[in-house]
């Protein structure tokens, strides 16, 4: 190498220089090696917990739900293990192949699969809840990073449609939603385990890093419900809608001894098992939540005050014209008689009747036997968005309210609410507290309503209604003394009565003689010509009476020469029906 060569490969640096470089380098390393040594030897937990956030999981173990029964132990909802299929965007790696197979498996079409999958979250979600046996199986074998099958719960409801609106359904993520479902959701649920694993890139479980926390089972859950009952109940509601063409209608059976719902059903219905097809209007349970005007079912309650009050007494005359005028209302009969006992007037169903014995009393004093009764109370039932119905104070009501309210317009009940205050008839006075639940034999202790002698000859009263000469004959049981009261209102629309669309509704119980169920039926908007409660909701009232106490094997309390059930046409059905 010549001279000029090795002059231009010299490097001539002040000293000063090369000692501000070299320090920088020296602090430089000492940086790096100060804060490695502060990582991995004093704070260890931020390399950690990104190390376990990629490696580690905690799982949730889902509990399995408890079961929900009738009386007897028959299956109403239990919940059977499904697997679900979730995905992690962070750790997704799916090529062409594998997403043209996971399409197919899934039956969807691969740009529905890739919107589905292209998903933005930092966390997981679902892609398909749940899935088939078969579906699962095959996704296993795919083997794609960050995909994964998860096991959960699905409800399933034995009795489908039949106990729908008692039951109520859960949502995907297994929360009741209506019905005891909702009601008894924390007893239902149980309380969920958890598991810490340890997994590899492709979301192999490698082992488990902390002790399993084992899931809680649900509590199981017995209704008061009796499925043979409930099922008579359904199946003879839906006749008569359908018999009738009406928009809808409900049926609650009540054990008057005891308080407890053996069946409710409503119409339209849904069925809790075809989650795609869930409308607001079928699932809602019209015997609880939706309110209506009693009409004359509120007559039995006039003459109770009136009888307690020593007003009258059963054999009572009253006169009772066609037609009576308080204010600038005209009260008026279908059926006028120049006069009538209080027994008749129950029996016959007297508008004219009912408000002169309201109007023998205050306000105040026909408010205050209503109230005892309940209406404008919540039932006690404890079902999800149960109603109190609407009792304006007394000392709102003007003349003629006064005297609407004696035959059943101006106040609104639920059917439930309406059963449940038949009970003081049924029970010599005294109304026991509702429940879905089965109840233990055990001593319950009831409200009083009313004296047991003016219980019992109001009850006798309703008696006549299902006689000759009253307004409920077709409620006749054969073989059985039955008591109870027709109810024909017409509907509310728009702030007017509607003249042409009616509510029938007819609530009884028997044995009359030592009164055992309640039934109440009501019939939204029949048409054809028939709208009579007697004719219409009673029909329902027979069939399932009969049938349910046969189903109990309660005795006969009466001969069957006096109990044979006429079956008039449709057009005289009309004549006999009550108001």
């Amino acid at each position: 190498m010549n001279y000029h060569a090795k002059t231009l490969l010299s490097i001539h640096l002040a000293p000063w220089r090369m000692a501000i470089v070299g320090g920088l380098l020296l602090v430089g390393l000492g940086v790096v090696t100060a804060r490695a040594f502060y990582l991995q030897g004093l704070n260890t937990d931020y390399l950690q917990g990104k190390g376990d956030a990629v490696a580690n999981r905690n799982l949730t173990l889902p509990a399995q739900r408890g079961q929900v029964t009738d009386r007897h132990g028959q299956l109403l909802a239990i919940s059977t293990p499904v697997e679900s299929l979730w995905a992690r965007p962070a750790e997704l790696r799916l090529d062409a192949g594998q997403h043209a197979q996971l399409a197919r498996v899934l039956g969807v079409k691969p740009q529905e699969l890739a919107k589905t999958l292209a998903r933005k979250t930092r966390g997981e979600f679902a892609v398909r809840r749940p899935v088939t046996p078969e579906q699962a199986a095959k996704i296993a074998t795919l083997g794609v990073p960050g995909l994964y099958l998860r096991r959960e719960f699905r409800r399933y409801y034995p009795a489908g449609e039949v106990a729908a609106h008692v039951v109520g359904f859960t949502n995907v993520d297994d929360l009741g939603q209506e019905g005891v479902e909702r009601a008894y959701q924390d007893w239902l649920a149980g309380r969920d385990g958890h598991r810490q694993v340890l997994r590899d890139r492709r979301g192999n479980t490698i082992r488990d890093l902390a002790p399993i926390k084992t899931a809680q089972q649900g509590g199981n859950l017995a209704l008061s419900l009796d499925l043979n009952i409930q099922y008579l109940a359904h199946r003879e509601l839906a006749a008569a809608i359908a018999r009738h063409k009406a928009k809808g209608g409900s049926i609650v059976v009540l054990d008057a001894k005891t308080g407890e719902i053996l069946a409710l059903a409503n119409q339209p219905v849904f069925n809790p098992n075809n989650r795609r097809d869930y409308q607001p209007g079928p699932m809602r349970n019209r015997a609880v939540i939706d309110t209506f005007e009693p009409g004359s079912t509120i007559k039995p309650f006039v003459a109770a005050a009136a009888l307690e009050r020593g007003l009258v007494h059963p054999d009572t005359v009253i006169e009772t014209p066609e037609t009576w005028r308080v204010g600038n209302k005209l009260v008026r009969d279908v059926h006028p008689h120049p006069q009538l006992t209080v027994r008749e007037i129950i029996q016959k169903s007297s508008n004219v009747g009912s408000v002169k014995m309201a109007m023998a009393m205050t306000p105040a004093q026909y408010w205050e036997v209503l109230d005892r009764a309940g209406f404008g109370q919540l039932p006690g039932s404890g079902f999800p968005g149960e109603t109190a119905g609407r009792l304006r104070d007394a000392a709102t009501w003007k003349p003629v309210e006064h005297a609407t309210m004696a035959y059943g317009y101006g106040l609104s009940v639920s059917l439930l609410q309406l059963a449940r205050a038949y009970m003081a008839f049924a029970n010599d006075g005294e109304v026991m507290p509702l429940s879905f639940l089965r109840r233990e034999p055990q001593e319950i202790t009831g409200v009083r309503v009313f004296s047991p002698t003016v219980a019992r000859e109001v009850r006798q009263m309703m008696e006549a209604v299902t006689q000759e000469g009253g307004t409920g004959q077709r409620t006749r049981v054969p073989g059985y003394r039955v008591a109870g009261k027709t109810g024909t209102a017409h509907k509310l629309v728009d702030g007017r009565y509607a003249p042409d669309r009616y509510l029938s509704s007819f609530v009884g119980m028997a044995p009359a003689s030592n009164p055992r169920l309640i039934i109440g039926v009501v019939i939204d908007e029949p048409s054809g010509g028939v709208y009579y409660g007697g004719s219409v909701a009673g029909p329902v009232f027979a069939q399932v009476m009969a049938a349910s106490l046969r189903q109990l094997g309660l005795p006969p309390d009466a001969p069957e020469t006096l109990t044979h059930m006429t079956q008039a046409p449709l057009s005289a059905g009309r004549a006999a029906g009550g108001v």
